[in-house]
Order: C-alpha cells, then sequence, then structure tokens
C-alpha cells in the first residue's frame, strides 16, 4: 500500500474518532465516582483490625475495589500485586461475602496487599462504584488525582502512581 496525503489523513481522523469515543466512554464510566478529597473508607480488615483510613500519606496511594466474582478483576491481581511492593495499596472486596470466603478468595489467587472486606458494599456506594475493577490514585494531599474503571495494565497504573507523586 502507498503511503500518500491522503492515507496520513484518513489515518488522522481514526486516530481521532478513537479517542474521541475513548475518553466519551471513560468519561460516562466514572461520571458517578468522587473527585476531590477521598469519601471515607470503612470496614474490616482480611486480618480482623477495622480500617482506620488513609492517614499520614507519603506517596501516592492506589485504592482498588474488585469483586470475587468479577472475572476481569482476577486478569488484575498478579498486576496490582506487583504495584504493592513499591506503592501503598489497599483493596476492597465488594460483595464478595463474609470475611472467611473472602480469605478463601484472597489465599487462591495469592493476593498479597492488604484487603478491605465491603460484603454489603457499604464504601462501592459511597465511591460511586458502576464497574469492576475500579482503581482510584490518591495523592498525598487525600486528594483523588486519577480513576479507572475496566482492566488497567500494570504499566498504566505504575504511571499514574509515578505522575501522582510530583
Amino acid at each position: 500500500m502507498k503511503f500518500n496525503r491522503t492515507t496520513a489523513k484518513n489515518a488522522g481522523i481514526n486516530i481521532l474518532i478513537f479517542l474521541s469515543v475513548y475518553f466519551a466512554v471513560h468519561l460516562y464510566q466514572v461520571r458517578n465516582t468522587p473527585t476531590g478529597v477521598v469519601p471515607e473508607i470503612k470496614g474490616q480488615m482480611l486480618n480482623g483490625h477495622a480500617f482506620v483510613g488513609l492517614v499520614d500519606i507519603k506517596k501516592p496511594v492506589l485504592v482498588h475495589f474488585w469483586a470475587s466474582w468479577c472475572k476481569v478483576c482476577q486478569f488484575e491481581h498478579e498486576n496490582i500485586n506487583s504495584i504493592a511492593q513499591d506503592y501503598p495499596v489497599i483493596g476492597i472486596a465488594s460483595q464478595s461475602g463474609s470475611l472467611e470466603e473472602v480469605k478463601a478468595y484472597v489465599n487462591e489467587h495469592s493476593i498479597t496487599y492488604p484487603v478491605l472486606v465491603d460484603k454489603q458494599a457499604y464504601n462501592s456506594k459511597k465511591w460511586g462504584i458502576v464497574g469492576f475493577p475500579t482503581s482510584f490514585i490518591v495523592g498525598e494531599d487525600n486528594q483523588i488525582i486519577f480513576t479507572e474503571v475496566g482492566f488497567t495494565s500494570e504499566l498504566g497504573v505504575r504511571a499514574r502512581l509515578w505522575l501522582a507523586s510530583w
């Protein structure tokens, strides 16, 4: 195929259409999610302790909402485990059963980051979650910097965390 001005113009138009659709879908997905200061998070961690909140944040934190029944979430666990080696992560298992059921799921899927059990979806509702997985990057000032709904690559999350640290 010969590359000429018409081909370049058509490629540019296709790229603009793709980006427009992508950003429109993203805006639709995050329409109910909070911006600004993080909403309250409360519940019981897998270790049995109550969650005390995002305090003394020294670097960006990943707040990652997932569900045990979500097939897409299963693809992200390894990525989030890897990110948790370098950044603070709080996983929120929403609508995923009792403490014991979530513990069994976490063990089965080798999840290493801290997990809060959100059995009744209290936190998911408070944070406006409409789909799983949903991830938030929270900065040192407890401000939500980035929100992503759906699968996100490890590189994409790391890039957002890096940008949030600036």
